[in-house]
């Protein structure tokens, strides 16, 4: 067992999978927010310096509840960077700090279209929502099948969390004008849509493949039986991705999380060069690994040992330290 910093090993710019059906939601804040001008801070619950992200507690004027605002600097589109294009144009401007013989360090202040700041306001925050975001101690779980079995699953039986917004898409709801890719099939297809993460550009590509059935919750229910699902959302899925964007499927990184953010099964496709949060060794499971582990043993991530990550003001943590498996922490 191990801790980790959680700024640097937790990602924090997540889409919100939590349980809000005890909130009141009759107005909207989302139904006429313009501006953050009303956003008063109370705190900042995360700033991870490496990714450029900070989440703010706060609440807004004129409305009850709390509020988590997540800010995040977005990356650099290549087709900005081009000759001639707007990054190079008297719109912006050079504050230089120091020269040295031939090294200039300066600020740079482009225009305002290029100051874009990806913003993720959650309102009316729950308590999951602030623990969620709030900076916490990380912890290394060697997850066997026995403690699959007799913690973890008990658990997530208990603390279901709401899926009620994947069903929307599923159902064509919600999102629709963002569907990507869909097969209909109700057994082997899933529908495509942007991850939240995803500001829209090429270079930061991430994607997410939802399987359309709704008995399988994460890799730990795939056997020899998903085999054409699997195998079906990574041709299909990359095929997509190649029609639209032109990228081959040797240029994406195709993986599931374990533990995954929400338990209904669903691929990630991100752009190879993209460093997305949740790619290290200790949450992504690439796809093609599956599939072949499922080919050579078809009840292999029912047998196997499964590492993950758990944080320490999770109720999950609290329950695997009474067990014994997480010791002096």
């Amino acid at each position: 067992m191990a801790s980790v910093d959680s700024l640097n090993e937790c990602p924090v710019s997540k889409k919100i999978k939590l349980d809000t059906k005890d909130v009141n939601l009759v107005k909207s804040i989302h139904d006429d927010l313009s501006s953050l001008s009303g956003f008063n801070v109370k705190g900042i619950l995360t700033n991870n310096t490496n990714r450029k992200t900070v989440c703010l507690r706060g609440t807004f004027d004129s409305k009850e509840g709390e509020a988590v605002v997540i800010l995040e600097k977005t990356a650099f589109a290549e087709e900005d960077l081009k000759a001639n294009k707007d990054y190079f144009t008297e719109q912006n401007n050079l504050q230089k700090i120091f020269q040295n013989d031939i090294y200039g360090d300066y600020k740079y202040f482009p225009s305002k279209q290029l100051s874009v700041i990806k913003t993720t306001v959650i309102h009316p925050a729950t308590e999951k929502h602030i623990v969620k975001f709030s900076a916490q101690k990380c912890y290394m779980v060697d997850e066997t099948p026995e403690i699959y079995k007799e913690i973890v699953l008990p658990h997530l039986a208990g603390e279901q969390l709401h899926l009620q917004w994947v069903y929307n898409i599923l159902e064509h709801k919600s999102e629709v004008e963002r569907i990507h890719f869909e097969d209909a099939d109700p057994i082997n297809g899933f529908i495509m849509v942007p991850d939240l993460k995803w500001n829209g550009e090429i270079d930061s590509l991430y994607l997410l493949a939802i399987i359309n059935r709704r008995d399988i919750k994460s890799i730990r229910d795939l056997t020899d039986e998903h085999l054409p699902l699997l195998k079906n959302i990574k041709e299909k899925g990359a095929e997509a991705i190649k029609a639209k964007y032109s990228l081959d499927i040797s240029r994406l990184r195709i993986y599931l999380h374990y533990q995954p953010s929400f338990y209904h099964l669903h691929v990630h496709f991100c752009y190879l060069q993209h460093e997305a949060p949740g790619i290290l060794t200790e949450k992504a499971h690439l796809l093609s690994n599956i599939i072949s582990n499922i080919e050579l043993v078809p009840d292999y991530y029912q047998k196997i040992t499964i590492p993950f990550v758990v944080r320490e003001n999770e109720k999950l943590f609290a329950k695997l330290k009474t067990k014994g498996v997480l010791e002096n922490c």
